[in-house]
């Protein structure tokens, strides 16, 4: 425990010196006169942190849990404190964003959710494999692949239905009015997330399209909608419950309804954010969290 702590303390040091020589190094182009006092600030800024630390891991009630303490506690409040719409990821949680941006994953294709303290189908998608190995909406996982789901999230179970394309996983379910547990040998397939779940016209001329998020399908669902519905005069577009998503998307999706020449979205950053978010990837090393501006 001594070592995994030190070693995350490190590691979150490290971060920070990354952090305050890019800074640095940026505000040495911009004010080569500032450099010496950003630099002893970061110097004084570590020092104060890792004293804290110290001090909490030495006289708190409970052996520190450095990811909760660290990972989950000093870089997100550090983040927020500059900026509330700043993220930090985990590797899982980040890859769960990156598999809702892409707008599809591998799975079997089903809505899970608790009740009772079990987890239970919400609905197969139509066409997926679920759907089609005849799972049915109000079934109750109580195990995949032998491993019993007591105890689990929703989330835990969700992660150990999606897997490799053409991969089969045995989901064991109750179901009512069924004598004994049924056993479901389901072949993983691509499962789509559309961000145009639904879309028709209201009347001749005039279309609703609702958008859940903007992922990287969203500008080709929603052309791909607008041409469905053919000549529009009127449009509706229900951006309700849209908790956004990726500014390239928004934009493209702006795009078919402004004229030519139309101010769209505006930038502003001090630093090429791409290349130092790269840099600072790269610095950190494979194990690292994300850190997402």
């Amino acid at each position: 425990m001594v070592r995994s702590s030190r070693r995350s303390l490190f590691l979150v040091v490290f971060i920070l010196v990354s952090c305050g020589f890019l800074g640095m190094l940026f505000a040495q182009k911009a004010n080569p006169a500032a450099t010496s006092n950003g630099d002893s600030d970061v110097r004084d800024s570590l020092k104060q942190f890792t004293q804290v630390y110290q001090v909490v891991e030495e006289n708190y009630a409970e052996a520190v849990n450095p990811d909760k303490a660290i990972y989950n506690g000093a870089i997100p409040g550090m983040l927020h404190a500059l900026d509330p719409h700043s993220n930090f990821f985990d590797p899982k949680s980040y890859s769960l964003l990156r598999e809702e941006q892409r707008g599809k994953y591998y799975g079997v294709g089903m809505t899970v959710g608790p009740r009772n303290n079990k987890v239970i189908v919400i609905a197969p998608f139509v066409g997926t494999p679920a759907y089609r190995a005849g799972i049915h909406p109000g079934d109750i996982i109580i195990a995949v692949d032998g491993k019993a789901t007591d105890n689990m999230s929703t989330a835990d179970v969700a992660d150990l239905l999606k897997g490799p394309k053409g991969t089969t996983v045995r989901i064991t379910i109750l179901r009512e009015g069924a004598d004994k547990p049924l056993d479901f040998n389901v072949v993983r397939d691509e499962i789509p997330r559309y961000s145009v779940d639904l879309h028709f016209l209201i009347r001749p001329g005039v279309g609703y399209v609702h958008v859940s998020g903007f992922q990287e399908t969203t500008e080709h669902e929603v052309a791909q909608a607008l041409e469905e519905m053919g000549d529009l005069k009127g449009l509706i577009l229900d951006l309700r419950q849209n908790p956004g998503g990726l500014l390239s998307e928004g934009v493209g999706v702006a795009d078919k309804f402004l004229h030519k020449g139309q101010l769209i979205c505006t930038t502003t950053d001090a630093h090429p954010r791409r290349s130092v978010t790269s840099l600072l990837m790269a610095m950190a090393g494979r194990n690292f969290r994300w850190l997402c501006w």
